[in-house]
């Protein structure tokens, strides 16, 4: 398994959570995600935070491209956000799994 790095921050910080893993194995995506935290503890709607985490995921994601493969972030973040309505709208794979 090639787990990614827990940021320092994360590691110094005792009351952080990891909210979202990702991993792609035996050909699909399979997540891990923590949901309630905002609804139970902050008053803040699921639905608003995860679009900002969405948000910010996907600026540092072009930022990454920009750095790595001198990609133009503003350029990228207007492709994922196309390719992200695109999946929505059709989606090409069903999504399955349960809620622990």
């Amino acid at each position: 398994m090639h787990e990614m790095t827990v940021p320092a921050a994360a590691l110094r910080d005792p009351e952080s959570v990891e909210v979202l893993r990702v991993w792609i194995a035996e050909k699909s995506l399979w997540c891990s995600i923590k949901v309630g935290m905002y609804r139970e503890t902050m008053n803040v709607s699921e639905e608003k935070a995860w679009g900002t985490i969405l948000a910010d995921a996907t600026r540092h994601i072009a930022n990454a491209l920009a750095k790595e493969y001198e990609a133009d972030a503003s350029i990228t973040i207007e492709r994922i956000r196309q390719a992200f309505l695109n999946e929505l709208a059709d989606p090409t794979s069903k999504v399955s799994g349960d809620f622990v």
